[in-house]
């Protein structure tokens, strides 16, 4: 068996930058909004969360290779994050209660998954899923899963 090098030996995504205009209310937002937890922090130039096994990371926009800010109202990036299936109805329940403007509320995709999409202060795209059986997508499926109907 051939040994995997260099690019070929990545198994996995350690952790996240998001890059941000403002990091204390990012910060806010993650810890009180998500109830991540801190894990570590330098005031005003960084703040470090654990979820799960990735680092999820802020720090403030403006380094060299960061490139232009992105246009306002404009999506960074889409990050997702993976609960038991009952807990997507949950979640919508503690963001509305939160004053969270919702995207698109709970709902069983044709991909098998049951979703919930919502934005961060900063326009980046937060989903919340569960993995569901594909049997509950057939109420109108797209023809994404070929699914097998019980006789």
């Amino acid at each position: 068996m051939e040994a995997m090098t260099g690019l070929g030996a990545i198994r996995s995504i350690d952790y996240v930058i998001l890059l941000c205009d403002d990091v204390e209310r990012m910060k806010q937002f993650y810890r009180d909004v998500l109830g991540f937890e801190i894990e570590d922090e330098a005031v005003g130039t960084w703040v470090g969360f654990r979820v799960g096994t990735l680092y999820l990371g802020l720090r403030p926009r403006g380094r060299s290779y960061d490139g232009k800010r992105i246009p306002e109202k404009s999506s960074g990036v889409q990050i997702s994050f993976r609960v038991p299936p009952a807990d997507v109805d949950a979640a919508y329940e503690e963001l509305s209660a939160k004053g969270v403007k919702v995207i698109e509320g709970p709902m069983n995709q044709d991909w098998a998954h049951r979703t919930l999409f919502f934005h961060d202060p900063e326009y980046n795209i937060i989903e919340i899923y569960a993995d569901i059986h594909p049997r509950e997508t057939l109420a109108g499926p797209s023809g994404v899963h070929l699914l097998v109907q019980e006789q």
